[in-house]
């Protein structure tokens, strides 16, 4: 016991000495270590470890959420004045549960956490691991450097981003005091190096919503040796067909024609400034966009709800024509479109009365308004990436993904999502096999992070 209790004696004497980077590499490699993938989820887990590692620091927190195995953690600082100053939180975020990992389609084990070739392999390195453990070592050093605070600061991790928002939704409804802020830093945000030598850092403050439907046909059961005309599986493909291929109507925002003016202002993007006023003009807009989508599909899918069938059932054995055959296409709908305008625009392009298409049930994330330009963390926000490198962008935008921070967006609170780490990788590999991180990446990212926390929240 003597030896273990030295042990212990000296691990904590080297942590307290690490740099802010190498705590956030220690944090992340542990959390990439546990398993949170959702389905089932087991984010207690990681909440677990988040409590651990707070408690020991003296910075007061809780569990918080219906179910025993996937609680949200809730972590507060507490301002100088004791929060009666009227200055509001900031609120910083992250989910605690990853995607499945399909381990015999990885090089490095999904859960090791292991360093090879420079990078950091685990699932949840990139979604959303990383962002994690970089606000919990900004946490502690705010903490350990007895940083005066102007605002309270407030971790949250909460479970269920990945499939249904449970834990955002939760702490909303029941625990909405506990994180209530101003203004929060979540995922979403994009940086990159383009090879004109700029820096560009996406600041995520908008998203689109994600609207899945379900397109179903019935048709007469019978022998496969018999085609039949009300063949079920071809009525629903043809009506795949026929969604994948509609070109969905143009429809900007305040994010997306900013977005689009700022861009064009880089030598890799000069070519978006003359198709950006024919957006503007329904004659013109479908014709411009398609353009775009034949040079940047990312940039496409800010300019309109996207169609992507992805999911189909249909028989059991080849010599049976099936009664009935069901497809699930994931939509991506505008923010500034409503789902029963979608939904009937969707119906339209089938145009077959057999063919029935309807919403998935269950999926019903709110569509918000960007949030503001010109809060104190967006400023401060700005003002840090434009001190990183020598040229840099700062842009908003609105993400073809989505987030459980549309729900406190939803609630009035001005979310962003925070380009911390510059992608690395040609292709994304969130969600996706290897997914992987740098320290280097890793490190100046929570260097960004603590300069942008520290900025808005410490006293000045």
């Amino acid at each position: 016991m003597r030896r273990l209790g030295l042990l212990v004696c000296l691990a904590s004497a080297a942590w307290s000495q690490e740099t802010l980077g190498a705590r956030a590499q220690r944090y992340f490699v542990d959390l990439l270590r546990i398993d949170s993938s959702n389905p089932p989820g087991r984010e207690t887990k990681v909440a677990e470890y988040l409590k651990r590692v707070v408690e020991a620091e003296g910075i007061a927190c809780e569990l918080l959420g219906p179910d025993p195995a996937r609680l949200n953690f809730v972590a507060r600082l507490i301002a100088a004045s004791g929060g009666n100053s009227g200055v509001r939180p900031l609120l910083l975020m992250a989910h605690t549960d990853v995607v499945p990992a399909e381990r015999a389609q990885w090089t490095a084990p999904p859960f090791s956490g292991e360093l090879r070739d420079g990078f950091l392999y685990g699932r949840g390195a990139l979604d959303d691991k990383s962002l994690l453990a970089a606000e919990l070592a900004v946490l502690v050093e705010l903490k350990r450097k007895g940083t005066t605070l102007a605002r309270d600061v407030i971790l949250l991790a909460e479970a269920d981003e990945e499939e249904g928002s449970t834990g955002a939704q939760w702490m909303g409804r029941n625990a909405w005091k506990k994180i209530d802020a101003e203004f929060a830093l979540n995922e979403g945000g994009y940086a990159m190096d383009v090879p004109s030598g700029t820096r560009i850092y996406e600041v995520q403050t908008a998203e689109k919503v994600p609207s899945p439907v379900v397109v179903r046909a019935g048709g007469t059961a019978g022998h496969g040796s018999l085609p039949r005309p009300d063949n079920a599986v071809v009525r629903v493909a043809r009506a795949l067909v026929k969604l994948a291929d509609a070109d969905q109507p143009v429809r900007l925002n305040t994010t997306t024609r900013r977005y689009l003016k700022e861009m064009s202002k880089i030598d890799e993007y000069t070519w978006v400034a003359p198709l950006a006023p024919r957006l503007e003009r329904w004659q013109t807009a479908i014709p411009a966009a398609n353009e775009i989508r034949g040079r940047d599909p990312e940039l496409d899918a800010q300019l309109r709800t996207t169609i992507s069938p992805d999911v189909m059932h249909a028989g059991t054995v080849v010599n049976v024509i099936p009664a009935v055959v069901e497809a699930k296409v994931d939509v991506r709908r505008l923010p500034n479109e409503t789902r029963e305008e979608v939904l009937f625009r969707l119906r339209k392009i089938v145009n077959d009365s057999q063919v029935e298409v309807s919403f998935v049930p269950g999926h019903d994330m709110p569509a918000t308004e960007p949030s503001s330009l010109s809060t104190a963390l967006y400023r401060t926000m700005e003002k840090v990436f434009a001190a990183s490198a020598a040229r840099t962008l700062v842009v908003p935008y609105m993400q073809r993904g989505a987030t459980d921070g549309a729900f406190l967006r939803q609630k009035g609170m001005a979310v962003y999502g925070v380009p911390l780490f510059i992608r690395e990788d040609r292709e994304n590999r969130a969600h996706g096999n290897d997914e992987r991180m740098s320290p280097g990446v890793l490190q100046a990212g929570t260097e960004l992070l603590w300069k942008i926390v520290a900025g808005v929240a410490a006293r000045q």
